[in-house]
Order: C-alpha cells, then structure tokens, then sequence
C-alpha cells in the first residue's frame, strides 16, 4: 500500500530481503500480491511454487496478464479458508497497515504456513515523529504520500507495536532486519527501540513457538 524503496535493478527492497528469507523450491502464498512482483521475483529466483492473494481487480489483472497465479480476494476474510499448512511461508508485503483485522490476519498467516514473513512501514521513523511534533498534521512523505483522510493505511504500526503483536499471537522472531531511509539495513546488534527510531521499514520472518 505504499512505495517502498527500490535497488539497482529496479527491484523493492524489503521484496529483495523477502526473497532472500524464503528457501528454494518452497510453497509460498503471497497476500495482498499486487501485481506479482514479487511472486515473479520467487519464480525467476528462488524456483518457488508461488501464488498470490489481491483485493483489487486491477492488480489481479496485472499478474494474471503477466501469466501469474494470482486470485482475488480479501485477506481480513478469505485466510479462514485455507487449510492448515498449506505453505512454506505466508507473506504480506506492506500490507498489514491496511487489513481490518491485523491481529487475526497474522494469525491465520502462522496457521497456514510454517513461516510467516511480514514487511510494513515503521511510523515510529524518526522524520514521522518530527514531522507530527513541529507540524502538527499526520505526516506525510514521498514513501507515505497520502493525507490523513485518503488513505488505505487504517492500523500504522511502529516497530515496537509488531514485536509486541508476534509475542501476543505466540510466535517467535527467527529473523528481522530494518532498513532506513535510504534502504540500508540498519545494525542488527542495536535494541529495539533504535530500530524503531531509525528504521523506515522493516521485514519479519516468523514462526510458530514451539
């Protein structure tokens, strides 16, 4: 829902560290998959069984005109429908800010997938928070271009909200990374609440405890 940084070969950055998380040959569900960008990314990449969930029929359009599987379909409602362990990984790519049911969506993300892999904008970014402090408006900037009453961003989320949401639904951090504004990874030694202050997005892959 957002246009997120991209590297030297036009690519997404977190789709890039994405890619990078997911094994080679693995069953991955690509939620709110636009249109397929990243589900042709695991395909040409990693050699994955990918397939995609999209709300909007114009991303629909988009992947399937590019010979993807992409079907339509609400994320805050559709997951219920599939059957437990059906993937590898479930991935939601700067998505979760705009689902209904954040909570439940992740949920039913572990449920169906033995990993879950969840990128999304950190609203705890250091230029949002200066931004809200001298302006007094809902930030808005080039990665987050919408005003306050247009957008389809509904639940922002800081860093620290998404590490307290994995402990609440019972799951654990394998790996995370955060990247600043310039698409850096910001150092993986630093605690949480300078990542939440630095980082402008960060990428997540999860599993279930136990």
């Amino acid at each position: 829902m957002r246009e997120a940084a991209r590297g030297e070969q036009g690519k997404r950055i977190d789709l890039l560290l994405i890619s990078q998380m997911v094994k080679p040959g693995s069953r991955v569900l690509d939620v709110g998959s636009g249109d397929g960008e990243l589900l042709e990314l695991l395909a040409t990449t990693r050699g994955c069984d990918a397939r995609g969930i999209e709300l909007s029929r114009e991303g629909v359009n988009a992947g399937v005109a590019r010979g993807l599987p992409i079907i339509q379909g609400d994320a805050d409602v559709d997951l219920a429908d599939y059957p437990d362990n059906a993937f590898d990984y479930v991935i939601l790519s700067q998505t979760i800010q705009a689902t209904r049911r954040p909570k439940w969506v992740l949920e039913q993300m572990l449920r169906i997938g033995a990993r879950a892999i969840v990128s999304f904008p950190n609203f705890g970014f250091w230029r949002m928070r200066l931004d809200l402090l001298i302006n007094g408006r809902m930030p808005s900037t080039e990665n987050l271009p919408y005003r306050w009453h247009d957008t389809p961003n509904i639940h922002f989320c800081t860093i620290r909200d998404f590490v307290d949401l994995v402990e609440e639904v019972g799951a654990q951090i394998e790996k995370a990374t955060a990247l600043d504004a310039s698409g850096h990874p910001v150092r993986v030694n630093l605690p949480w609440a300078v990542w939440n202050l630095l980082g402008e997005q960060a990428v997540f892959l999860l599993s279930r405890k136990g």
